[in-house]
């Protein structure tokens, strides 16, 4: 699941925020150690043979280097230099924020294809019991289905349970972006479903983008399906917390640092997503010209001009969203602040109609849609207000449309 998906009684969140005292005391022993040991993944290994390969018989740059130097160096190339580097480096080249968006998409189809023949021997492994060679399965059929024909693979990384982020649409051309951020049990086989397809990445990022084209069609968008992060597991301690935001949130800007092109930058933020959103704020590209949050726990600020933006702060929340009797606190780290659609937070609140509960709203034809996908294309004078005052279409009357009756 994408996002918190069950529904959990008030009292089951008390005793998870109570339970998280424990945790956060534990951090400052061996538990935290345990927590933070890496080992030597396959992306690592690729950036490894990166920093010790060269071209023209000159070192390659450092891989973290800032976005726009390694625009100038893939530059510098021919394509066939750039393509070598891809089938040499795929994964590290398929996750390098500068590298040229289609030399991405290539690198990881290459990646996809060598993991997914580890994948494949795995499944046959006699030393792997039954569960181990049926995940093996489970993650060589994901690979696949990642490396279909027109499928455009921005980043991934296989370590762990994974991390991948796709494109819908032509990112290099694009005159606004759209970037879904979605919430806990986030990962690479969760990242798109065939049951409730709405409520995993794939599916919410490819319901935006259509509804976006159909509410302006001249608009060239494109929509970015983002869990390149690592998302808290189920409803555990992670997810009272923002460590896992703290650290996605270095990964988002880092995205949108290197984003190609000037086009301006929505960012759609789902539950803990939200969160993710909410620590980035502060360091987000000044291109980035909406944060709109739908069924948020909070966005760890008590107030939408404590985030640290100038974008425009949206948010929407479905009448039976049980993320509601979530605790909107935040006490020694736990918790995540204010709630965003409460009067006194500041933001804009949009109408969440018929979004079916706490997943449901990227479902086509709802409200919540329609309105993130005005945001999206920058029709704010479309969108339906939560409230009859229209108070979330103060000062962008007349921005690009009329108001929806």
């Amino acid at each position: 699941m994408t996002s918190f998906d069950a529904s959990p009684p008030l009292n089951v969140w008390r005793a998870l925020l109570a339970l998280a005292v424990v945790f956060v005391m534990l951090a400052t022993t061996g538990w935290t150690a345990m927590r933070t040991h890496r080992e030597t993944t396959a992306l690592q290994a690729s950036l490894d043979k990166w920093e010790h390969g060269s071209v023209h018989g000159l070192h390659l740059p450092d891989p973290q280097a800032s976005p726009a130097r390694l625009t100038r160096f893939f530059a510098s190339l021919t394509a066939q230099e750039r393509d070598r580097l891809a089938h040499r480096y795929p994964l590290a080249v398929g996750n390098m924020n500068g590298a040229p968006v289609e030399l991405r998409y290539r690198a990881n189809d290459i990646a996809l294809g060598r993991q997914r023949a580890v994948e494949k021997k795995r499944m046959h492994d006699p030393r792997l019991s039954a569960a181990g060679q049926q995940d093996a399965g489970r993650r060589m059929h994901r690979y696949e289905a990642l490396m279909a024909k027109g499928r455009q693979i921005l980043a991934f990384d296989p370590d762990g349970s994974g991390r991948v982020a796709e494109v819908f649409g032509d990112l290099d051309r694009a005159a606004r972006i759209s970037v879904v951020v979605p919430g806990v049990d986030t990962d690479l086989l969760t990242f798109q479903k065939t049951y409730r397809q709405y409520t995993a990445p794939v599916g919410m990022a490819r319901a935006l983008y259509t509804a976006e084209r159909t509410a302006d069609p001249a608009t060239r968008t494109a929509v970015i399906a983002w869990a390149d992060y690592t998302a808290p597991d189920g409803l555990g301690v992670d997810a009272a917390t923002g460590m896992a935001a703290e650290q996605g949130a270095v990964r988002l800007n880092a995205l949108l640092r290197a984003l190609p092109g000037d086009a301006p930058v929505s960012m759609f933020c789902h539950s803990y997503g939200s969160v993710v959103c909410g620590v980035a704020a502060h360091a987000m590209p000044d291109r980035v010209a909406d944060i709109a949050v739908a069924a948020s726990p909070g966005m760890r600020v008590e107030n939408a001009s404590h985030l640290g933006t100038a974008a425009r702060v949206w948010a929407m929340r479905d009448a039976t969203d049980w993320i509601q009797d979530v605790p909107y606190l935040e006490l020694g780290g736990l918790g995540h602040g204010a709630d965003p659609v409460s009067s006194s937070f500041g933001a804009r609140v949009l109408s969440a109609r018929d979004a079916q509960g706490h997943a449901g709203y990227f479902e086509p034809g709802t409200d919540s849609l329609r309105n993130l996908a005005d945001v999206g294309v920058g029709a704010y004078g479309a969108v339906t207000c939560a409230h009859d005052d229209d108070g979330c279409r103060a000062g962008l009357s007349g921005t690009l449309m009329a108001g929806r009756a």
